[in-house]
């Protein structure tokens, strides 16, 4: 007749603790052992390394997504809806530059912080275009990137004051080639 119930626990426990028994025994032998002991301590070293390459790879992970997401803040002019950028274009008869973007798009958050932020670009921006960001996650921009076109970020569109493109660039550009992108707008105007 077969075990059951409590007895059949009792007798899986009395196989399992003669194994521990002499696991125990045998560490005590393997302590004792001079050439055992030295193992022991390259595995140490071994652990230690893994420790110190894992935390290192999680804060260099860290730094790298940080770096990814950081946008300083820039001194160009945004306008904040299409309806009062195109009125001012008119108004001061002006392009209009429209840099559509989304919260989550790594490359536009590195363009803002190469090409944006920089001095130059935000003069040169100022000065010459009523600039407009456009977010792929505002429900209300949806019409606008529908008109444009855009299926994609970062997407630059250069436009007339009344809307009609100029000259675009879809992807992350450098801040030399956008400024190069800017001044070409400028001299065929």
């Amino acid at each position: 007749m077969a075990p059951t119930g409590y007895r059949v626990m009792k007798y899986r426990r009395a196989q399992i603790i003669p194994n521990i028994r002499t696991e125990e025994e045998g560490m005590k032998k393997s302590e004792s052992d001079p050439q055992s002991s030295a193992a022991k301590g390259g595995h140490k070293k071994s652990r230690m390394f893994w420790r110190v390459f894992w935390l290192t790879f999680l804060v260099l992970s860290l730094a790298y997504a940080w770096y990814c997401f950081y946008t300083p803040s820039n001194s160009v002019s945004w306008f904040h809806g299409y309806t009062e950028a195109q009125e001012k274009a008119v108004q001061s008869d002006k392009p209009m530059v429209l840099f559509f973007t989304a919260t989550w798009c790594v490359p536009c958050r590195i363009m803002k912080r190469t090409v944006w932020a920089d001095e130059q670009v935000t003069t040169e921006v100022n000065e010459q275009f009523i600039p407009l960001m456009l977010y792929a996650d505002d429900p209300d921009m949806a019409g606008v990137f529908k008109r444009y076109g855009v299926m994609a970020t970062p997407t630059t569109i250069i436009t007339d004051p009344r809307g009609n493109v100029l000259d675009w660039v879809q992807g992350k550009i450098e801040k030399n080639d956008f400024l190069n992108f800017l001044r070409q707008q400028r001299t065929t105007d």
